[in-house]
């Protein structure tokens, strides 16, 4: 890991990817239930697909495959460049778009395994504004339960993923302050983000 990145983000990455692996059918007549059940279908298609005995480079191609479909990745990038989004050129905006995702591809499928079998329980819905929060909790082996909340809005008919809040810590709002830190250090320059994921991307292959 480079210092840019924190261990603490890497921690909810990992628990993040376990809940996808890990995630029930939720009882019928749950409060939100367009929501849950979206939260539900994505659980599933991870069931089938992300576990630790399928193949890393078809664990990563069908989790990209999660991130463009069920995850407002759009929304989220342009929430973790935060002021840099005004300052940055179309062309950098979008050359960090992919990276971003690749960025959060490689760092999910690659702690698939650690975490396969760890019990994982829904625990409620909730309004939050113009969203539905999911609640659940996951619990460690040899540790206390984390809690975890998906956050999903209806994007036009379209449930999308637009944040994970792990332990309390906003996964987003972790990325959106580690890149303002980077651009910092490199006198405030947005570009700096684009090497700075690329060499990540070439420590987590």
């Amino acid at each position: 890991m480079t210092r840019e990145f924190s261990i603490r983000s890497v921690r909810a990455i990992g628990i993040l990817v376990l809940a996808l692996v890990c995630l029930p059918a939720l009882p019928r007549g749950a409060a939100a239930q367009d929501a849950a059940a979206f939260i539900n279908n994505l659980g599933q298609q991870g069931l089938q697909v992300l576990g630790p005995s399928v193949p890393q480079q078809q664990r990563a191609a069908r989790f990209r495959q999660l991130l463009d479909s069920d995850f407002d990745m759009a929304e989220i990038g342009r929430f973790v460049l935060g002021p840099a989004a005004r300052t940055m050129s179309p062309a950098s905006q979008q050359e960090f778009q992919p990276l971003f995702r690749d960025y959060l591809v490689q760092a999910y499928t690659t702690r698939l395994g650690q975490y396969a079998g760890a019990p994982f329980r829904v625990t409620g819905t909730r309004p939050n504004g113009g969203e539905t929060v999911v609640t659940s909790q996951v619990v460690r082996s040899g540790g206390g339960p984390i809690g975890i909340d998906w956050h999903v809005a209806d994007r036009g008919g379209r449930m999308l993923v637009t944040d994970v809040v792990v332990d309390g810590v906003s996964m987003k709002t972790t990325h959106r302050n580690e890149f303002a830190s980077i651009i910092q250090r490199n006198g405030g320059q947005p570009e700096a983000l684009l090497p700075a994921l690329r060499q990540q991307l070439a420590q987590l292959r």
